[in-house]
């Protein structure tokens, strides 16, 4: 049984997979209460699948970019079981698990989450000749300087697209594909993460880290 953990937006979820069967599912808002909620709900998802935490056989959880407190709450939490339990973590990007969902496509996938300040965090994969590619890595950036690097017709996706496909259609033109939706980032984290199980490519424990491309808005105390 593999667990997934996503806590990387304010839209959190959990996915439950055992085998080619299909995933037990739990979405949520949760805002900024990643911390208090999380937990509560996997148990509900472990009652609703009646699944016992001992049957865990790995761990996948969702390493940012995104939230500073949902990111810490989510691997965090993820580390915990893979000690406690014992078995194996994979960290992926969040970015690439929203990417992930539109692969089938064929088009180059362009990720957007709102990095706050003005800015976005992306990055762009591509499947291609039945291999999933990341072409441009995770980074910090604005939509001014995204659009210089869009060539060709792209998906679009992300819970912060809604907010600004409309600048993406008057910029890109017909480059610009929005994607309607996008599956919960839970059950692609299992999909991307299960070819690594496999393979024996785990991340480690005291290694894996927060992906937060950007130190957290915190200053140092002034001395006097």
């Amino acid at each position: 049984m593999i667990l997934a953990i996503d806590t990387s937006t304010d839209n959190a979820s959990l996915a439950l997979v055992h085998g080619d069967e299909s995933p037990t599912e739990l979405v949520w808002r949760c805002e900024q209460n990643h911390t208090v909620e999380l937990l509560p709900h996997l148990a509900r998802l472990l009652d609703e699948a009646r699944v016992d935490i001992k049957s865990i056989s790995g761990v996948i959880v969702a390493k940012g970019p995104g939230s500073f407190n949902g990111l810490r709450a989510g691997i965090s939490t993820a580390k915990g079981l893979a000690f406690s339990l014992r078995v194996p973590i994979i960290g992926i990007s969040s970015l690439e698990a929203v990417a992930y969902g539109h692969a089938e496509t064929g088009l180059p996938v362009c990720p957007i989450f709102n990095a706050g300040r003005g800015e976005i965090a992306t990055a762009i994969y591509q499947r291609k000749d039945n291999e999933w590619r990341r072409l441009v890595a995770e980074h910090i950036t604005t939509l001014d300087a995204l659009y210089s690097g869009i060539t060709t017709k792209t998906i679009f996706c992300g819970e912060f697209v809604p907010q600004v496909a409309s600048e993406l259609e008057k910029q890109l033109k017909e480059r610009a594909v929005i994607a309607a939706t996008d599956p919960p980032r839970a059950r692609l984290l299992v999909e991307l993460g299960k070819r690594r199980l496999e393979a024996g490519d785990y991340d480690h424990l005291a290694t894996l880290q927060p992906l937060y491309l950007r130190r957290p808005a915190i200053t140092q105390p002034k001395h006097r």
